[in-house]
């Protein structure tokens, strides 16, 4: 059932509908206003909707390198994951050559 909740982003009232839990949707509100807030502390003067695109520009590279980071991790992952099963593999071609 779709949850309704009103938050404030940049001094701005929004009301958001979701499924998510209330709390996490306030959790979200919040993450975005500081990076609009931040964004907005490094700009001279910015109108709100370019203010918005780019700190959606930030918060999407944010996330690619998240995914980056996470596709990194996996790959490294299967590789130790691979060189764990050679090396087991090996220890017990020994053991049975005995």
């Amino acid at each position: 059932m779709a949850k309704t909740i009103d938050v404030e982003i940049y001094g701005q009232r929004y009301t958001i509908k979701g499924e998510a839990d209330a709390d996490y949707m306030k959790q979200v509100a919040q993450y975005v206003d500081e990076q609009m807030q931040a964004l907005a502390r490094g700009m001279q003067t910015a109108t709100l909707s370019k203010l918005a695109v780019l700190t959606a520009l930030n918060i999407a590279h944010q996330l690619l390198q998240a995914q980056q980071r996470l596709k990194h991790g996996e790959a490294e992952i299967e590789r130790r994951t691979l060189d764990l099963m050679e090396s087991i593999e090996q220890q017990l071609d020994s053991v049975r050559s005995r």
